[in-house]
């Protein structure tokens, strides 16, 4: 097993053992794929400010996110088909967020379902909703989620109808994976997930199947999406799920000032500031680019979180610096889990503390509550209304 020390060690262990589809599927956005790329791209533009002769000792990355301890100000974002990507995997991924101690958020397109990681895990997690056109089934959701003492509910407002993403249609994504030459071809080359799949029952969208009618194929994450989810999402309906909910709320996929506006005015206890991973609406701004607009619209109405294009922990520093009070990874934990199943999401959460812990101390802070913009140097032209020193 060769040394991990950065994320991309845990990429490249990833892409040879997990087959094609579910790769791209992590690895892709949609259209011309600008965004996504820019998600990443856009954090390499910031420079930090290097301070020297201060104390260093008693360090702490540990914080608070909606009111709960955090280990780091980082949680495991949700993400759709983490059961493909290695076997059980969301409760592998929540076990390791669990011990570590940072949240997991479970997706409605998850392989396993809610019961599954709760039975699984001993401590709440995050449940993402998705709404759909049948209420019932949404209502369902939201109850089982509050049975399962999930302390979150993370409410995705970017995914009304599924962005253009030309690989997992090419690759006919679906789960479990359907059985065409080309797709037969690569699974004989990924021999040890393929074990790993056949020794678990969870192969299909646990959420889903069982607790839905009307739907002919459920394998197809495509095929779902454009029957089932709700186009006609507005504030309103925003509103009644809050309610329904009655705990605590974050709303996911906010990207433009007055939308932040709106969520702060119906009391959401967190925003995330999220492009959806560059998955959905090609040619937005970075999640990065976009944080600093809408800190200053919401100011300390609602916790603000950022989501997309974290691979590090310097990353992570750059974005409580300009201000957010949290972040999320997703492709950094899955590549891990493809790689090396738990450990391997625990040895990504490890790689990027690591890294936010040191490069933190060498820009002069000792815990996250003193980071600032002041260890930010910003391009002039990366956000109109304020720039680094």
């Amino acid at each position: 097993m060769p040394v991990i020390t950065e994320i991309e060690d845990l990429k490249r262990i990833y892409r040879r053992r997990v087959p094609k589809m579910f790769y791209d599927y992590c690895e892709s956005g949609s259209w011309t794929e600008q965004t996504f790329r820019d998600n990443s791209s856009d954090f390499d533009q910031i420079r930090l400010r290097q301070r020297v002769a201060v104390d260093m000792t008693g360090r702490s990355t540990a914080s608070r996110m909606i009111g709960q301890d955090v280990a780091m100000p980082v949680a495991l974002a949700p993400v759709g088909l983490t059961g493909m990507q290695h076997a059980d995997g969301e409760i592998l991924a929540a076990r390791a967020a669990e011990t570590f101690g940072v949240p997991f958020t479970l997706s409605t397109m998850s392989i396993c379902s809610i019961e599954d990681v709760a039975a699984k895990t001993s401590k709440p997690f995050w449940f993402q909703l998705y709404t759909m056109k049948d209420t019932d089934y949404t209502g369902r959701l939201i109850e089982r989620a509050k049975a399962a003492g999930c302390s979150a509910l993370v409410i995705t407002l970017d995914l009304q109808i599924l962005g253009q993403r030309h690989m997992d249609l090419k690759n006919g994504l679906s789960a479990p994976p359907k059985l065409t030459i080309p797709t037969m071809i690569n699974l004989a080359t990924k021999w040890s997930w393929g074990m790993g799949m056949m020794g678990t029952p969870r192969r299909q969208f646990g959420n889903i199947v069982g607790h839905v009618s009307g739907i002919a194929d459920t394998s197809s994450l495509a095929a779902w999406t454009n029957a089932q989810f709700d186009p006609s999402l507005d504030w309103g309906k925003v509103e009644k799920l809050m309610e329904q909910w009655g705990g605590k709320v974050i709303l996911k996929g906010i990207l433009d000032a007055e939308d932040a506006r709106m969520a702060a005015k119906l009391g959401a206890d967190a925003i995330v500031v999220s492009n959806h991973g560059g998955r959905q609406l090609d040619g937005a701004l970075s999640s990065i680019r976009a944080l600093p607009s809408i800190l200053d619209a919401v100011g300390d109405r609602v916790e603000v979180h950022l989501d997309g294009g974290i691979r590090s922990g310097q990353d992570v520093l750059k974005a409580l610096a300009m201000g957010a009070k949290g972040t999320y990874i997703g492709r950094a934990f899955v590549y891990g889990l493809g790689a090396m199943g738990q450990k391997g999401v625990t040895r990504a959460l490890e790689v990027i503390h690591k890294e936010l812990d040191v490069s933190m101390a060498l820009c002069g802070r000792r815990n996250v509550d003193e980071l600032d913009r002041d260890i930010l140097l910003v391009p002039e032209d990366f956000e109109g209304r304020w720039q680094g020193n």
